[in-house]
């Protein structure tokens, strides 16, 4: 779910703006799992932006306080979500903690950096939604030390349908400043991609995984 229609525009209109997000349905990029797409979403970029980035973490920081309250901690999803969690964090003046996709193999072998809350209310942020595999491995993480994880927000989220069915049987909410439909709206309206774009892309989204152009 989105926040609101006119932050999920506006936000759409930054990550096209600074390439965080490509859009190329005729050259089609190759994801590390293999799928063909047409489009490619770096979130890591807007932190090159103090502008841009600060209206990102004000945002989310926004939500998070009026959605869920203050929580205790906020704990972004290694290692895309590193960056933009600790800025939320800091706007809201909380603990910030991260979460590694395992243990680490050396040292003290941990999966959670920082003070691990055990029993606070802590809120996930992560930087893009896809499956929701990685990111909801986070949140198993995390309630395995007995964290009371209160939702998750994010920047960016494709719309997958197994997306949706993965958070919805985790009985996790899941907001996003963006999402898949907004984002070929704000294209398809400022010239970005044609209609005949927009047509190929509304159908990579059916079915991704063997998709092919």
């Amino acid at each position: 779910m989105i926040f609101d229609k006119d932050t999920a525009k506006k936000t759409a209109e930054l990550l096209l703006q600074i390439n965080a997000i490509k859009l190329q349905p005729q050259a089609p990029f190759t994801w590390a799992s293999g799928w063909k797409s047409p489009i490619y979403c770096d979130n890591r970029i807007t932190l090159s932006y103090p502008e841009i980035r600060n209206f990102l973490k004000e945002h989310l920081a926004k939500f998070i306080e009026t959605t869920y309250g203050k929580p205790d901690v906020i704990a972004g999803v290694a290692t895309g979500a590193i960056g933009i969690g600790m800025l939320v964090a800091d706007t809201l003046d909380l603990p910030f903690i991260y979460v590694r996709p395992e243990a680490k193999k050396h040292g003290r072998k941990n999966q959670i950096e920082g003070i691990v809350p055990t029993g606070k209310k802590v809120v996930v942020v992560e930087d893009l939604i896809s499956t929701g595999k990685s990111s909801l491995n986070a949140v198993k993480a995390l309630k395995e030390v007995n964290a009371n994880v209160q939702g998750m927000v994010a920047i960016f989220n494709y719309g997958f349908h197994i997306a949706v069915q993965n958070f919805e049987e985790a009985a996790l909410s899941l907001h996003t400043l963006s999402d898949y439909e907004n984002l070929l709206e704000q294209a398809l309206d400022t010239d970005y991609i044609t209609q005949q774009q927009e047509e190929t892309l509304q159908s990579w989204r059916t079915n991704p995984a063997e998709w092919n152009l």
